[in-house]
């Protein structure tokens, strides 16, 4: 079973990989690594060392601790007990798009019609 942290990590990872809009093989080549490393990263399969942890970062441009935002500490859970239900790659893509929108207005709106949305579904 993955550790709940690396699960976490790894979610995070994909999770600003996604919102910049790299590919996997594009932070893989920034890092110096196979595609295949950075799959087994986002999925929790493989722990990512400290040092691994601050490239990525750099690349990524976030601080080391955005790595860690939103990990509850919980010494009985298990990684199933922790685990959230992960973004998929469309949600992140809105966010993303979303977030290029500079009017306020608007994007009020677009939350509105998305909650509205998700509610009648």
């Amino acid at each position: 079973m993955y550790h709940k942290t690396d699960i976490h990590i790894g979610r995070r990872v994909r999770e600003r990989r996604v919102a910049m809009g790299l590919s996997q093989s594009e932070l893989a080549e920034g890092l110096g690594i196979s595609f295949q490393q950075v799959q087994k990263y986002e999925s929790g399969a493989n722990r990512i060392s400290g040092s691994r942890i601050w490239d990525i970062a750099t690349l990524l441009r976030v601080p080391v601790g955005f790595f860690f935002d939103g990990l509850e500490i919980s010494l009985d859970a298990t990684a199933e007990d922790q685990a959230e239900q992960p973004i998929d790659r469309q949600t992140l893509e809105i966010a993303r798009a979303v977030n290029k929108i500079e009017d306020d207005l608007l994007k009020s709106q677009l939350v509105r019609l998305v909650k509205a949305c998700a509610k009648s579904a």
